[in-house]
C-alpha cells in the first residue's frame, strides 16, 4: 500500500509535467539529415518539438542502458564462474554428508563475565 502511495506521489506530478511540456511545445520543427544542403535537404522530417525531445530521451535511456550492461559484463562473468564453483563444491560435499552420521550441534556454553 505504501509503495502505491509513493508511486502515485511521484507519477502524478511527473505525468502532469510531461503533459504540460507536450502542450507547450507543439511547434513543428524540421530535422534535417543532410549536412551539405540546408536549403534543399535530401532527407528531412517535420514533427512537433515534444515528439523529437521524447524520442531523443528514449534513445538516450536505451543507449545508457546498453552501455551499463556492457560495462557490467566482467561482473556477470565472475558471478557465473563463482556460481559454477559453488555448484561443484556442493556436488563434492554431498557424498561426504551422506557418509558422515548426523550429529547434534554441541550446546552453547556461556562464558563467565570478564572483569574490566
Amino acid at each position: 500500500m505504501f509503495r502505491k502511495i509513493v508511486a502515485a506521489i511521484i507519477i502524478v506530478p511527473l505525468a502532469i509535467m510531461i503533459i504540460a511540456f507536450a502542450v507547450t511545445n507543439r511547434q513543428i520543427v524540421t530535422v534535417s539529415f543532410d549536412p551539405f544542403s540546408a536549403a534543399d535537404p535530401a532527407y528531412s522530417v517535420r514533427l512537433p518539438l515534444f515528439v523529437l525531445i521524447f524520442v531523443l530521451v528514449i534513445l538516450g535511456v536505451i543507449i545508457g542502458g546498453v552501455a551499463a550492461w556492457l560495462r557490467q559484463a566482467k561482473w556477470r562473468r565472475t558471478a557465473r564462474r563463482l556460481d559454477a564453483d559453488v555448484r561443484t563444491l556442493h556436488a563434492e560435499m554431498e557424498p561426504l554428508r551422506r557418509e558422515t552420521p548426523a550429529q547434534e550441534p554441541a550446546p552453547l556454553r556461556r562464558l563467565p563475565p570478564t572483569e574490566s
